[in-house]
């Protein structure tokens, strides 16, 4: 593709003033980097995992409008590998200081960025991995696609005192050249990586499995496999042109790092753990601007995998923790990605020296018809009230291995707001011999499964309905429990449940009674006299699969919960803990609660898990079509009404073939 938006990007704007909540520009990236190198701390073998904002301390008003300059800051982790050492820092970035500076002694960073490109290269040169491929047939290892999995977790002899940084890489066979490699997935061979030294420690071989026969290929310019067998015959030539046209322009501005939309106002951020950010999310309610959201942002996900055999049951990847969500962010593109009258915003990350990476239009704005948003016919009169619906939509997509992630946070006209994952990509595969079905996972092509698994999103979001006081409540639909009052048998009621302190802050979702949680704030009313609010609907809940006792358990323990409730706390960002590389003990949300500290009127966190379970079927190969996941966030008594009456009717237009 080569359209281009007609919308500038960030590029345009990154000479303008400094919120304190925006993105660490390349410069000051490199500055923060280069005041390390030139300090006491620096040495040799030290690299740079993550430079990003330290954001500042959250104000009482909730916003830093108004408020008196603040220093820009950076958070910068590294990790030595001669020390076995990750170190944090914070630095002044316009007094050239470190503020800070601290080992973590005991844990293991996320991937830099060359482990991304480096280990194939040794892999496929390493004299054992070599024979194992000739056990198999394969002479050709320039053909070999070799993905550095993170190690995941053995036993204890992956975490010890100055253990070494592993990775588990996996071995794909191509048919050709830029080939759809995962079509004969080498099984029974296990690598161990040190990620440190960068050669390889050991190889597993657990037994030859004939690589799979037929290619997996689905771009135009492998249409016939090396059999000529078509993977399809032709595009299809029934699919007419559409086009999103808005000839005055989007109703969005945009500020810097600033959004306005409508109502709606928030400031986007953006780094190389969590990729997309949203901040200072408010609503404009009759001139009243109303705070809903400080901050929202996923908090971690992992994708345990439910098969036992040898390659495949140490499976259980910390995308977001392990590799980093921002550092994973595509280029997108208008027409493809996005379609519509787009805003882009670049995404800047590092380099393991220190230099600042530029992600053109890693983060995708654009808004969206809808359909209805309300519509009523009388029928005595026959007249007609409709609007139309209207969402902002802000994206990402991410590359990691095989998967794409698509994150996507819709703002609509009715004051409610969604955050919806798309899962796509090329499913992680196994092979099994002629004849035989595979007993954890499913056949996708002759040969080729697909294993059981499922992949978790935890989304933290910092509240602030009408102010940083919040209380939580379970709201449950049950029968009327008194049966004098429930003659026919046909009464239902709604029963609120406070979570009261983080003790009770770990809770579940229960279909039988419609469940939902609500947030509100005990000190503001709406004209009924009752606490204004909103509420969290799940959607697509799915059976929590990981299992007491395996490694993955305590490691990801957030999965175990679909809604977690914690007191603000601006050392807790992460679901899993800061550090979850290659560590077995439980850290994050089980820690957070620990204290028990109370809920009621206060600043609360939500943390809210949610999942997609994967039971592969053939429709998924060799390139997955979407699946959807996701959950809604909606007023619910923080209105005196329906939010969206003033939605304007749009102008009637004759359908095309009128």
């Amino acid at each position: 593709m080569t359209m281009e938006s007609t919308v500038p990007s960030t590029e345009a704007i990154d000479n303008t003033a400094r919120y304190p909540l925006d993105p660490l520009t390349g410069a000051e990236i490199e500055t923060a980097a280069a005041v390390i190198t030139d300090s006491e701390y620096s040495t040799p073998t030290l690299k740079f995992v993550m430079i990003q904002l330290a954001e500042p301390e959250k104000p009482s008003s909730l916003t830093f409008a108004g408020v008196a300059e603040t220093p820009r800051r950076a958070f910068v982790s590294m990790y030595d590998g001669a020390a076995k050492l990750i170190y944090e820092a914070v630095v002044d970035v316009g007094a050239r200081v470190i503020d800070s500076w601290k080992a973590v002694p005991g844990r293991f960073p996320s991937y830099l960025v060359e482990h991304m490109t480096g280990v194939e290269e040794v892999v496929r040169a390493d004299p054992r991995w070599q024979e194992a491929m000739r056990r198999r047939g394969v002479t050709d290892f320039d053909l070999a696609m070799i993905d550095p999995w993170p190690a995941g977790y053995y036993g204890s002899q992956d975490h010890y005192d100055n253990s070494a940084l592993v990775c588990r890489p996996l071995t794909f066979m191509r048919a050709a050249a830029s080939e759809h490699g995962y079509a004969r997935p080498v099984e029974g061979l296990i690598v161990t990586f040190d990620l440190d030294a960068m050669k390889v420690i050991d190889i597993e071989d657990h037994g030859v499995v004939p690589l799979p026969p037929t290619a997996g290929n689905y771009a135009e310019k492998f249409m016939f496999d090396e059999n000529n067998r078509p993977a399809f015959t032709k595009f299809r030539d029934d699919v007419k042109a559409i086009e999103i046209t808005q000839p005055d322009g989007p109703s969005f501005t945009v500020d810097g790092w600033k959004v306005q939309w409508q109502k709606w106002s928030m400031r986007v951020g953006f780094n190389p753990r969590e990729g997309i950010t949203l901040h200072e999310i408010t609503y404009t309610d009759r001139g009243e601007t109303r705070p809903i959201v400080y901050r929202a942002s996923l908090s971690e996900m992992v994708v345990p995998y439910g098969d036992t055999e040898p390659t495949h049951w140490n499976k259980n990847v910390f995308d977001m923790g392990e590799v980093g969500m921002g550092f994973s962010a595509n280029p997108l593109t208008l027409g493809c990605d996005c379609l519509g009258e787009i805003f882009y915003f670049d995404g800047t990350v590092n380099d393991s020296s220190g230099n600042a990476v530029t992600i053109p239009n890693a983060i995708c704005m654009h808004e969206e018809d809808y359909g209805i948003s309300w519509k009523h016919t009388d029928f005595r009169t026959g007249e007609v009230e409709v609007r139309r619906a209207r969402r902002l939509v802000i994206s990402m997509i991410c590359t990691v291995g095989n998967y794409e992630y698509g994150f996507f946070w819709y703002f609509y006209n009715d004051a409610s707001m969604e955050v919806e994952v798309k899962l796509s990509g090329v499913l992680t595969t196994g092979a099994v011999p002629d004849g035989e079905e595979p007993r954890w996972g499913k056949l996708v092509a002759p040969n080729i499964y697909g294993p059981n698994h499922q992949h978790f999103f935890n989304f933290r979001l910092d509240m602030s309905i009408d102010g940083a006081g919040n209380s939580v409540y379970e709201v449950d639909s049950i029968p009327e429990p008194d049966p004098e009052l429930n003659p026919h048998h046909n009464a239902w009621i709604t029963r609120d449940t406070l979570v009261a302190s983080e003790a009770a802050g770990a809770r579940d979702w229960d279909w039988t009674k419609g469940r939902y949680w609500k947030i509100s704030n005990p000190s503001k009313r709406n004209e009924l006299g009752a606490p204004v609010a909103y509420k969290l609907t799940p959607r697509d809940v799915v059976p929590v699969m990981v299992q007491e006792g395996s490694y993955i358990y305590d490691r990801a323990r957030f999965v175990q919960h679909n809604l977690w409730v914690t007191r603000y706390d601006p050392d807790e960002k992460f679901a899993a803990g800061d550090y979850m590389y290659q560590s077995a003990d439980m850290q994050g949300l089980p820690e957070f609660i620990a204290d028990d500290a109370p809920l009621e009127d206060t600043d609360v966190v939500l943390w809210y898990t949610l999942g997609a379970h994967h039971v592969v079927r053939p429709e998924d190969w060799p390139v997955m079509p979407c699946a959807y996941t996701g959950f809604h966030l909606k007023p619910v008594g923080f209105f005196d009404g329906n939010p969206a009456l003033d939605i304007p009717p749009s102008p009637p237009a004759a359908c095309h073939h009128h």
